[in-house]
This record gives structure tokens, sequence and C-alpha cells, in this order.
């Protein structure tokens, strides 16, 4: 696949840069819509999410150099060359809920009710900005065969991007932005039940990503190393394990007690 959109005066703009762009877009509207709904004020939840995105990004950034720092000793300049790809997501994960932490707390506002009507944003933008990978030609699994990704009944112009040197790759993108979009469904669901407490859509998101993520790392060939462990998946399980937490401290409440749908932010004003 051609990884660049158009050449502008000698300027490139890739894919992978406007679908980053594009999910970031889509995710912010998202959250500003289910804002109002509970008079969440939209210069609040803009604010917020320009810097989790902003510190999101150097997060995703910084996690991939760490466990690839032998690929910039020569190069350091290359660490600023983004749009080439690069971007870890639990880096990213990690350093825009530190960020959404802070910044909630300076304004006093509940870190559950945020990350609540966060998640749903954030798993679609994971599953938009997927396809970055694609055109990039990167994050995929294992070499195989046209005809095995036949029968996966993988569209054709997938299995003609993953014809890469002449080799077939397991295109684990697409899996994993197949998992998110079905996370979003799930979750979006979820948000309809009248006895949903504040924190259920957080460790539902956990819970899902972590287990999908596990279990795709597993195919990929590319995955970032820890003591002999796949760094992703030992986050994955980690993520799990907080969801777990949540669910069980949730459930120590009762029916009626913190439901989501009564959580107002009305005093929060700009």
């Amino acid at each position: 696949m051609n990884p660049i959109v158009i050449n502008l005066f000698g300027i490139e703009i890739r894919w992978y840069s406007v679908l980053l762009l594009l999910a970031v877009i889509i995710g912010i509207f998202l959250l500003i819509q289910e804002g109002k709904k509970y008079e969440y004020s939209k210069d609040f939840l803009f604010n917020l999410s320009f810097w989790t995105v902003i510190f999101g990004f150097i997060g995703a950034r910084l996690y991939y150099v760490v466990f690839n720092y032998k690929m910039y000793l020569d190069d350091p300049i290359s660490i600023l060359k983004v749009w080439e790809g690069g971007l870890a997501i639990h880096g990213g994960i990690i350093a825009g809920i530190l960020t959404l932490i802070l910044y909630c707390r300076r304004y006093n506002v509940r870190i559950l009710k945020i990350t609540d009507m966060a998640s749903i944003s954030l798993l679609l933008g994971q599953a938009i900005g997927r396809w970055g990978n694609f055109f990039n030609g990167e994050a995929h699994g294992g070499a195989t065969t046209m005809f095995a990704l036949k029968n996966k009944h993988i569209p054709d112009f997938i299995i003609n991007g993953m014809n890469i040197n002449g080799i077939y790759y397991e295109p684990t993108f697409f899996y994993e932005s197949l998992w998110c979009c079905l996370g979003v469904l799930v979750l979006w669901i979820a948000r309809k039940y009248k006895y949903l407490k504040v924190g259920h859509l957080t460790a539902l998101y956990f819970i899902w990503y972590g287990i999908g993520r596990f279990f795709i790392e597993s195919m990929r060939t590319d995955s970032l190393m820890f003591a002999g462990f796949k760094a992703a998946q030992i986050v994955s399980v980690l993520l799990i394990i907080i969801g777990l937490i949540l669910i069980i401290k949730i459930s120590k409440k009762s029916k009626f007690e913190d439901l989501y749908v009564e959580e107002k932010g009305a005093s929060l004003r700009f």
C-alpha cells in the first residue's frame, strides 16, 4: 500500500497522520456530545481532550522509543518522525490516563465519570487508528498464504495490502480494529443499562481491550519485549486485573447507588 495520501510541494501527507487526526476529531466530538447529556462544560471537555491527546501521543512515542532505543542511537532526530509509525497504544493509554487524572483533580471533577464517557470514543479511535498501520505495512502477524486469508473471508484489498515484498502476512491490525469496533457496540449497549454504575464502562473497556490485545499480540511479529515477554501482553493482563478489581469494588454498592445516568457535572462552568 502507498502510505502517502498526497505530496504537496515536497511535503508528504501520510495516511497514518490523516487517520490518527480523524480518530482524534471523532473521539473528541463523541465525548463532548456525551458530556452534554450530563451538563459537563464543552470547554472543559475540549481542553481536557486536547491535553490528553497531546501527552497521550508523547507517551505512545516515548514508550515505543524506549523499547527500541537501539534503532535511534545513530539517528536520534528520527524520533520525531512519528508520521512514519512507531506509536505504542499502551504508552498512549498510560500517559493519557495520567493526564486525565491530573486535569480532573485540578478542577475537582470525578475521574471515573470522565473515563466512562471517554471509553467508547477511545475504542472507536483505536479502531480507526489501526488502519494507519495498514498503509504503513506494519503491526502485522506472521507469514501466511493468500489461500488462508481468503478462507477467513478477509476483503481482497486487505489481502493485497498484506502482500509485502511477495509474502502474505496476517493482518493483525485488522483483527484488532474489528475487536475494537465490536467493543464499541458492546459498550454502547451497556451504556443503555439503567442500573449502570459509574466506573462500569471504564472497567469494561479495560477488560475488553485487554483480552483482545493479549490474544492478537500473540500473533504479531514486531512486539516490544520486556524480560523475554511481550510487553503488550503484560500490560493487557494488568488492564484486565484493574478492570476486574473495579467491577468487584463497584458490585459492593447497592443497586440504585452511584448510577451513571445520575452523575452530573452541572457545577462545572468556565
